[in-house]
């Protein structure tokens, strides 16, 4: 089983609003990540996490990382011990990355053996690594041991054999910051 992990607790200082309530990003992710192959989808809420939960489906699993403004390591560690045992990957995808479409997911995910439990790949836009991240089971104690402040699981990664799967073709994969 493979499961979307959306990352949406931030403030959005950046943006001046948290940016889970921006536009219609929260509900479009969550659907970038079913349509592109992920069994389920926990999303991770933080700041105002009551406004945005009201913008999600009534059945939508949800966590709030209650230390959210510790920064993504937080949304990240909280998010991977709340899925289910029988969880075999997560897909970790921002909430503040409209331009990556179902297509990205669906390479990431067809590409990797993401069935496995040892799987670690991630999107690359031109050949710079990005989002989404297939994070296999095996890993998760790393990364969250790892994921502090904003870093997440960056610096992990950097130490870790990771697929890169190009998705420049599908997209851009650059986070937005400002209205």
């Amino acid at each position: 089983m493979i499961s979307g992990l959306l990352l949406a607790a931030g403030a959005g200082r950046r943006m001046g609003t948290p940016k889970a309530l921006v536009d219609d990003w929260l509900v479009r992710s969550l659907a970038v990540l079913r349509e592109g192959g992920c069994d389920d989808v926990l999303v991770v809420l933080g700041a105002s996490a009551d406004e945005a939960r009201v913008l999600l489906p009534a059945d939508q699993r949800v966590v709030v990382a209650e230390d959210w403004d510790a920064g993504m390591g937080a949304s990240l560690r909280v998010g991977l011990e709340a899925l289910g045992p029988d969880v075999e990957a997560a897909v970790v995808h921002l909430v503040d990355l409209p331009d990556v479409g179902a297509d990205v997911v669906s390479r990431v995910v067809s590409t990797t053996g993401a069935g496995s439990t040892a799987g670690l790949a991630r999107a690359a836009y031109v050949g710079v690594p990005g989002h989404p991240v297939l994070i296999g089971r095996d890993h998760w104690a790393g990364v969250m041991e790892a994921a502090v402040g904003d870093q997440g699981a960056r610096g992990y990664l950097k130490a870790h054999d990771v697929r890169l799967v190009e998705c420049g073709d599908l997209a851009g994969g650059h986070d937005v910051d400002r209205r």
